[in-house]
């Protein structure tokens, strides 16, 4: 899936979230100096900048399929190499990295395992390959107010539970698929304070990822009855949102 909105609008909604990620699965993948290392799907650049912060910009490579994004990557993060791509075909040659990471994507790649296939191909030699998936096939993902509450109305609403990764232990399943070696399956963890129930729904406005489309489809007396039931979902304000990640790592 590309997502084709402005970077603005992807920040203030899966952003807020996945920038918490991004230093628990730098850490998973052992990620150190002197390495150099590749960031597939990258998005707005959460990812990458962690990955700036530790090892440099020449250290550090990037793709997305999306246009948006990945200006707003190599904006945001100059002298990195970004590049226009989508995971099962990476424009890098084999044995070019020591490790690549991709948070937040697997589930949105038309085809995981060759996706995850290619990062292996881009690894060097026992190199890292880590990636994080949201828990949307369980109930601790970040979406889980609002898609509960889609549901209410919508039983058979596509919340996202299907998606490849988004239940335990399957990530780790794609990885083995993909010929990885060593693998090791772990939960990650954040929690996002929202000062007011208006500053969490606003983001979903913006059309972003299924969530955003789904609430544009919508007319506006159903939008209008989705926002009433994620409002009765949220108890007193300020409120926290903890959110977990299926994450794996394995060898190439």
């Amino acid at each position: 899936m590309s997502f084709d909105v402005a970077a603005e609008a992807y920040d203030g909604f899966m952003g807020r979230y996945s920038r918490l990620l991004s230093g628990q699965l730098v850490d998973l993948a052992s990620v150190r100096g002197g390495q150099r290392v590749l960031d597939v799907g990258c998005g707005t650049g959460a990812l990458t900048g962690e990955l700036v912060a530790r090892l440099g910009v020449a250290a550090v490579a990037a793709v997305d399929p999306s246009d948006s994004f990945v200006a707003a990557t190599r904006a945001r993060h100059p002298g990195v190499d970004v590049r226009q791509a989508p995971a099962e075909r990476l424009p890098f040659a084999d044995d070019a990295f020591d490790a690549a990471l991709a948070q937040l994507v697997v589930h949105f790649m038309k085809d995981p395992v060759a996706g995850l296939s290619e990062m292996a191909r881009v690894a060097r030699r026992d190199g890292v390959v880590a990636a994080c998936v949201w828990d949307h096939g369980g109930s601790q993902g970040p979406l889980r107010l609002f898609w509960d509450a889609a549901r209410d109305f919508d039983p058979d609403v596509d919340d996202e539970s299907h998606l490849p990764g988004t239940r335990e232990g399957h990530l780790a399943e794609l990885f083995e698929a993909a010929g990885l070696r060593k693998i090791e399956a772990t939960p990650l963890s954040v929690s996002l304070d929202h000062p007011t129930f208006d500053s969490w729904w606003e983001p979903f406005t913006r059309g972003v990822g299924p969530a955003g489309a789904y609430l544009a489809s919508l007319d506006a007396d159903r939008r209008a009855k989705l926002r009433d039931g994620c409002r009765r979902r949220v108890p007193s304000e300020p409120f926290v949102v903890t959110a977990v990640a299926w994450a794996a790592r394995g060898l190439a």
